[in-house]
């Protein structure tokens, strides 16, 4: 049985159709195995014999979309990308914090290579360290203290347009633990 953590985007705890227990229930009703949830923003874990992941996401999606009105979009990374992603220690050294707030930003489209430089506005308070190209992640240092942060979403978004969702490092360590 292959484990899988599904990343759903979108995701509002206050709206009762996006409660975790209904997410759960969905991909219940699909027939995975071992569903489980961490956190109330759309971290779902499972098991599937299936391997094709891109035919996985169409099919949790399409069910979101029909059982609960959810249509933000889903990103599934296997276990074993997981572990090679945090197995890589991106950030040696590093606490998550207000002035190191580290994330892991998955692309559903898979590039092959690192996005363009930073534009300038954004330099003084985010710093790319890298690609991982397997996990298809880009990984980042954003600077809470700055002023203009959100603006790194809104360039994430213009460079690999709405089929991303971004996670705190923590939150990646904690799903791949309840894999």
């Amino acid at each position: 049985m292959n484990r899988y953590a599904a990343w759903l985007r979108g995701i509002m705890p206050s709206n009762p159709n996006m409660r975790n227990e209904k997410l759960r229930a969905v991909f219940e009703g699909l027939g995975f195995d071992g569903v489980g949830s961490l956190l109330a923003s759309g971290n779902i874990v499972f098991g599937s014999p299936e391997t094709d992941m891109a035919a996985m996401e169409s099919r949790i999606q399409a069910a979101l979309r029909a059982e609960l009105g959810i249509g933000g979009g889903t990103i599934i990374r296997s276990r074993d990308e997981l572990r090679a992603l945090v197995d890589s220690d991106p950030f040696p050294g590093l606490t998550h914090g207000r002035g190191t707030y580290l994330t892991a930003t998955f692309i559903k489209s898979r590039p092959e290579s690192p996005p363009p430089a930073l534009p300038e506005a954004l330099q003084s308070s985010v710093r790319l360290v890298g690609y991982d190209r397997p996990a298809a992640t880009l990984l980042a240092i954003i600077d809470n203290n700055v002023a203009g942060t959100p603006n790194h979403m809104a360039w994430l978004e213009s460079v690999y347009g709405k089929d991303i969702t971004t996670r705190t490092w923590l939150t990646v360590q904690k799903v791949l633990a309840k894999l």
